[in-house]
């Protein structure tokens, strides 16, 4: 096992299109392994010839890794690219990692858009052992029907706890909720005092999120939340994800609220 400074080379094993922008990658190493990644935690994924980017991992197995990507910019496009059988340097595993939840706790995900993809290795660990916890409840919000994720996940997960999904924008085929992933709130079963919360997604969700489960009483050490700066190194050096006192690449990219409230006052621009 490794910890690789140097991207070291990964093959790609499978490829499985999400939406009509993201992919799912399933990588498996062509030499020794990086060290065993812990949900939460990402690796930076290196497009030979192209560049480098950090993602979370959305799959664990083992020595494999499943990193799921949006096509947003050069790298990604390139990254989304990537056939089976094809090349990708990784290093990692870098940053903090979801915190497990304690014995008995109600567990509540919540989700926008791309950001479940960091969150469904704690799912998979959360539902491995749902008996251990009290309820469990995995609410998702996207822009539109089209933007969902794991949908083959979907229905494995919800023999296991209560799943739902709102969209912004519902097609003429849409049957379920519509508006702010806060709006499901409402239908979660859970006790404020013995919630485990994790959230991941847009800046403006989270906070809302979060918030909201504040005034429902919920302990603001009980929430967790992921972060996303622009990492270049992965190692705290060069600065470029400062946030106050805090090197996201290095101190997150999960972090509890408690930490972060005060720094997320003033709307990511």
């Amino acid at each position: 096992m490794t910890h690789a400074t140097t991207p070291v080379p990964y093959r790609v094993l499978a490829r499985r299109r999400e939406t009509a922008d993201t992919v799912t990658l399933d990588l498996v190493p062509l030499d020794a392994p990086l060290a065993r990644f812990r949900p939460g935690q990402y690796a930076m994924l290196h497009a030979f010839g192209v560049g480098e980017i950090p993602l979370s991992t959305s799959r664990i197995d083992g020595t494999a890794l499943g990193h799921t990507v949006r096509a947003v910019g050069k790298v990604s496009e390139a990254l989304c690219r990537a056939r089976v059988g094809d090349r990708i340097g990784a290093r990692g595993p870098y940053g903090t990692a979801w915190r497990t939840p304690p014995a008995g706790s109600d567990v509540l995900i919540v989700a926008g858009g791309i950001g479940l993809a960091p969150l469904r290795p704690l799912i998979e660990r959360v539902l491995a052992r749902s008996e251990a916890y009290g309820t469990v409840s995995v609410l998702t919000g996207y822009r539109d029907p089209g933007e969902r994720l794991f949908l083959d996940d979907l229905p494995r997960w919800r023999s296991r706890a209560d799943v739902r999904t709102t969209v912004d924008h519902p097609d003429p085929g849409w049957r379920g909720a519509v508006g702010l992933v806060t709006g499901l709130l409402d239908g979660a079963d859970l006790r404020p005092g013995r919630c485990a919360a994790y959230l991941c997604g847009p800046e403006v969700m989270m906070r809302a999120t979060a918030r909201e489960l504040r005034r429902r009483g919920v302990p603001a050490e009980r929430i967790r939340v992921s972060l996303e700066r622009n990492m270049r190194c992965a190692t705290g050096w060069c600065g470029h994800c400062q946030l106050g006192p805090v090197l996201v690449c290095r101190d997150g990219p999960v972090l509890g609220w408690d930490h972060v409230d005060d720094l997320l006052s003033v709307p990511e621009r």
